[in-house]
């Protein structure tokens, strides 16, 4: 047995999916639809087996004094495979993005850039502690949501928000955007 959870979208349109992890139902996906505006972002790139880390070094690296991770709501970080991973290879990339302002330049391994925005629809994803595989299900839960959904494929970026949480039961808590088009 579940709670089956119903919740409204920002258009009145019902976002209700049960989420399944093999025979288990884990929770419903929620799904907001977002309109993300124009910024611009400082962006790191990882490659190989492990990318993620690799660019969260880097992104650390570079912003820890500065402080922006002391203004989340400032400084929102973005991430997404680049590039996807291959058949065969265990290398793939990750690109890591936070927000910056105007007064940001590039240094070092960090590159600056604008990115266009677009509209998303948006599901939250709670990864425990060392269950990494949470991600990729719930990606191919939004992914159905969006083919049974009045909603098209968007052509902007797929994108990961890192969220700050507080849970020792968790490892970290994502944002998925999939670009979607009316």
């Amino acid at each position: 047995m579940y709670d089956e959870r119903i919740n409204k979208t920002e258009r009145g349109q019902l976002a209700r999916t049960p989420i399944f992890v093999g025979a288990l139902i884990m929770k419903n996906l929620d799904v907001q639809i977002v309109k993300l505006e124009p910024m611009r972002v400082a962006t790191v790139l990882g490659f190989g087996p492990s990318p993620e880390e690799e660019a969260w070094a880097k992104l650390n690296a570079w912003v820890g004094p500065k402080g922006f991770r002391d203004r989340p709501e400032q400084h929102r970080i973005f991430g997404f495979n680049n590039p996807d991973p291959s058949p065969g290879s265990p290398n793939y990339g990750y690109e890591l993005w936070i927000e910056v302002g105007p007064d940001v330049e590039p240094e070092g391994d960090v590159r600056i850039q604008d990115f266009t925005g677009g509209l998303y629809a948006v599901a939250r994803c709670e990864v425990p502690k060392g269950k990494y595989e949470v991600i990729g299900k719930i990606w191919k839960q939004l992914a159905t949501w969006r083919e049974d959904s009045k909603y098209k494929p968007g052509h902007h970026q797929w994108l990961e928000e890192a969220v700050q949480f507080e849970s020792p039961a968790l490892e970290f808590v994502l944002d998925l955007y999939i670009p979607i088009a009316e």
